[in-house]
């Protein structure tokens, strides 16, 4: 290793044994279920992820693959990411003030999780969700 490079930040998925890779799926999982940690958060909003939802509960299926990175599109690099979210927000809520926090936790899991530095997160929101309680 040069000193140049050793002087430097290294990657985590660099090393002198080999090189680690991060696939599209991986890193839009993990973005997924971080902007869902978010309360007021409900990723890829409207209609159809509601019913989507409600069949998959009465169906009994699980929440793998797909439904975690719903409203989530990733490009990922060999040390980066750059991610898009579609969501849903709340009824209510400060629209900035969620999205900030949704944006902050996606930013803090997929660095910490994946190694990968995240350059920007992209937010749409696309629906505004009235809670049960408001609809009766």
């Amino acid at each position: 290793m040069s000193e140049e490079s050793g002087s430097r930040q290294g990657s985590p998925l660099k090393g002198e044994m080999g090189n680690t890779t991060i696939s599209n799926t991986v890193v839009s999982q993990i973005a997924g279920i971080a902007a869902q940690e978010v309360e007021e958060v409900q990723m890829a909003g409207g209609t159809s992820a509601a019913v989507g939802g409600l069949l998959q509960s009465v169906a009994g299926g699980s929440t793998s693959g797909g439904n975690l990175s719903r409203g989530v599109s990733v490009e990922v690099g060999e040390e980066e990411a750059a991610v898009d979210l579609t969501m849903t927000v709340e009824y209510g809520q400060s629209i900035p003030r969620v999205t900030e926090s949704a944006r902050r936790n996606v930013i803090n899991r997929v660095e910490s999780l994946s190694g990968l530095r995240v350059t920007e997160v992209n937010i749409t929101v696309n629906d505004v969700q009235i809670p049960e309680e408001q609809r009766a």
